[in-house]
């Protein structure tokens, strides 16, 4: 990788996009502008974001810019996991895609967001009220 450039990569989840850049360096990594930390300030969400860097000990020696849009916190969390562990792939395929596979960070998860069907009021699997006389 030339100095002064980046990997990038797409990670994905329900509608959460997120665009990830992998940096070689030790800043902070910046969500949308914003320090990780503050985006994502509760300890079990830092944990899944760093998971991927942790597993392959890339921590102390890369970071990434990543902007994300599209659903929930939840979602674009696990939907930069997604990109970040992508990204890392791209950096040596051979040595960390079975790191990485075998913790099930390169699989995207396609469950979506089940639609409004018919005669549902307004929801995907409620059923409207039948009369009771």
């Amino acid at each position: 990788m030339p100095k002064n450039s980046y990997l990038p990569a797409i990670g994905r989840r329900k509608r959460a996009v997120a665009r990830v850049r992998l940096i070689k360096g030790k800043e902070s990594m910046t969500v949308n502008g914003l320090a990780a930390e503050r985006y994502f300030p509760l300890a079990v969400s830092q944990k899944l974001l760093f998971e991927s860097l942790v597993l392959t000990d890339l921590a102390e020696k890369y970071t990434a810019t990543i902007k994300v849009l599209g659903s929930g916190r939840i979602s674009q969390l696990l939907a930069i996991r997604h990109g970040l562990a992508r990204a890392i792939v791209k950096l040596d395929s051979d040595k960390f895609k079975t790191i990485l596979k075998s913790a099930g960070l390169l699989t995207r998860d396609s469950r979506k967001r089940q639609r409004r069907h018919i005669g549902t009021g307004g929801k995907a699997r409620r059923r409207k009220q039948s009369p009771k006389r």
